[in-house]
């Protein structure tokens, strides 16, 4: 999976905002928080969801459970605007 070449992102101070830039299915934009913003950034290149797991536990500290429960969760938020190409 990957994130689609129609959005781009954007760092500032605390939080990446994710851009569709087609406005084909999201007209919008995505605040991201530090996490989201990593599994985002693990998106630009393909990667399957348990690299992104193993990335996370490197990075942060924390339950294995909750981290793939929430990355679970943003996963579903990204593919429900159509940031991800599968």
């Amino acid at each position: 999976m990957k994130l689609k070449d129609g959005f781009i992102t954007h760092n500032s101070s605390d939080e990446q905002i994710l851009i569709d830039v087609t406005a084909n299915n999201f007209s919008g934009l995505v605040k991201c928080n530090p996490t989201a913003g990593f599994i985002v950034d693990c998106l630009k290149t393909d990667t399957t969801e348990q690299e992104i797991l193993e990335k996370l536990r490197s990075e942060y500290e924390g339950d294995e459970k909750v981290m793939a429960e929430n990355l679970k969760s943003i996963l579903d938020k990204l593919r429900n605007i159509g940031a991800i190409d599968e």
